[in-house]
């Protein structure tokens, strides 16, 4: 017999409404917000989710506001029946898959920045990136009403911001961060590996590899700038045509990181071609 799909809302009211009857019969409610294109990171925070919640929601917006000009908004892949599928196959409960206008209605003029965090590394190469990812992630939670919101750290500085908002704003769930998962080959799981050639799929695992070698030199070595400059120019040596950036960040404040005894995080973003990757690794 096949899976049998998860139920499929664009409203909010619909939403609302499911989450209120799963309420009303004793279920508690995770969420798992995605831009869809389904792969296995993803679906480890759906399986997360179905094991320590009694009813998942699973969001699909592809959010116009996080994209900058001349990023990849409109061919961003999109396969919304693909996507329903995976989730049947898991036994996901709910599917929101919104139209922009429901999320952005005419006149929508709110914004929610996270200034500190959001300003640095990813923030800086994309400006306006994480004003876009804060609001919307702000409003999926409060649509949804959730208990607890499952999000992975590949996307570390985005974690970290959603905690900080989540915090500053007392919206009332529980933010679960869950490891990165990755090809055999050490390469972060990301629906943008899609855009890879063959050639450029096999130089992308340097990049974890180079994060995993200057994480370890960085318990023996104090000089951290020179550290990163080393693991850039591993980069461009592996292919990488630019490297945006790669930083050691303390784990919490994402302030630099001195090698003192507080969790340290090494993140970096580099391109292959037009291609752009990012990953973390734990100091």
């Amino acid at each position: 017999m096949a899976p049998r799909p998860p139920k499929i809302v664009r409203r909010v009211a619909d939403l609302r409404a499911h989450v209120a009857a799963w309420r009303a019969g004793g279920e508690s409610v995770g969420l798992v917000p995605t831009m869809g294109a389904l792969h296995d990171g993803h679906l480890s925070l759906v399986r997360r989710s179905l094991a320590k919640t009694g009813r998942t929601v699973v969001s699909l917006f592809v959010n116009p506001k996080q994209f900058g000009p001349g990023e990849d908004f409109d061919v961003y892949p999109r396969d919304e029946a693909a996507d329903a599928g995976k989730l049947a196959a898991l036994g996901a409960h709910l599917l929101f898959a919104p139209k922009t206008e429901e999320i952005y209605p005419d006149g929508f003029m709110a914004k929610v920045s996270v200034p500190g965090l959001g300003d640095v590394l990813e923030g800086r190469s994309r400006p306006g990136f994480f004003d876009g990812v804060a609001t919307v992630v702000t409003k999926l939670l409060l649509q949804a009403g959730a208990d607890r919101a499952f999000f992975g750290e590949k996307d570390y500085q985005q974690l970290l911001i959603i905690k900080r908002l989540v915090g500053d704003l007392d919206i009332p769930v529980e933010i679960e961060a869950a490891p990165t998962v990755r090809e055999a080959d050490g390469l972060a799981l990301s629906s943008r590996n899609a855009y890879l050639t063959k050639d450029q799929r096999a130089r992308a695992p340097a990049l974890y590899a180079t994060l995993s070698a200057v994480a370890e030199r960085a318990a023996k070595e104090t000089d951290i700038a020179d550290l990163e400059n080393w693991a850039g120019k591993e980069l461009l040596d592996a292919g990488f045509a630019r490297v945006d950036y790669i930083a050691f960040r303390d784990a919490e404040t994402l302030a630099p990181w001195d090698g003192k005894p507080r969790p340290g995080r090494v993140l970096a973003a580099a391109w292959l071609g037009q291609t752009r990757l990012i990953d973390n690794v734990a100091v």
